[in-house]
């Protein structure tokens, strides 16, 4: 019989946060779900243990909490566009570092799915922010020694439930996405298949692959 798994949730108050949340809640292979967070998810569940952290940039506190950790769905995140540039380089990377490294100290075997984005360089020679940080923190993730990172790359991701659009670009990508899904699909992804597939890779693994990077093509493709 399979172990029963536990697994740490950052970014469950976001779109994609919360339905890996849900989706880690619901499967009967994991016995504990662990969300960590800046803001209360307004959510009570047998198997759910809520921890307010207020400050990714030190996540030392968070030690002893990660302790005994399966596997980490990572999504927490911002938007281009919407904050300066110092704090998306900040959100997308520091606080990424930050809390992998006290989870690799107190979990060293948990497996790592990172939500990044499509685009993302690891060269550090692309004129786009996103894609600079995006790679920047794609590379320190994978120096760290976690044994099996998976990374998806989605590219514009459809929200499946309601919410306030940050920009006008969002509000636009979303009117018009049942053509980006026919003339583009696969430059577009919905929400809960993103979610459910950096869930269950955690949860399952890719097989043989220690260190994957799904394209946006791949990750329709998972579910």
């Amino acid at each position: 019989m399979n172990r029963m798994r536990r697994l740490v949730v950052l970014g469950a108050t976001g779109m994609v946060g919360g339905l890996a949340l849900r989706y880690a809640l619901a499967r009967p292979d994991v016995e504990r779900v662990t969300s960590v967070g800046r803001r209360k998810l307004g959510l009570s569940h047998p198997k759910l243990t809520e921890v307010l952290h207020p400050d990714f940039a030190d996540c030392s506190a968070l030690r002893q909490v990660l302790e005994g950790q399966d596997a980490a769905v990572f999504c927490l995140g911002t938007y281009t566009g919407v904050v300066a540039d110092a704090e998306l380089r900040k959100v997308t990377v520091d606080y990424l570092v930050n809390f992998a490294r006290v989870l690799i100290a107190s979990s060293p075997s948990a497996a790592f799915s990172l939500l990044s984005g499509d685009g993302a360089d690891r060269t550090g020679k692309s004129r786009i922010a996103f894609a600079r940080y995006k790679g920047e923190a794609e590379t320190a993730l994978l120096g760290m020694g976690f044994p099996h990172v998976y990374i998806f790359r989605a590219a514009y991701i459809y929200p499946i439930e309601p919410r306030k659009e940050p920009h006008f670009g969002y509000r636009l990508l979303r009117s018009v996405y049942p053509v980006l899904r026919v003339l583009f699909p696969n430059h577009v992804v919905r929400s809960d298949v993103l979610a459910r597939a950096m869930v269950r890779t955690a949860v399952e693994g890719a097989g043989e692959r220690d260190h994957v990077v799904f394209q946006n093509r791949e990750i329709r493709r998972m579910l």
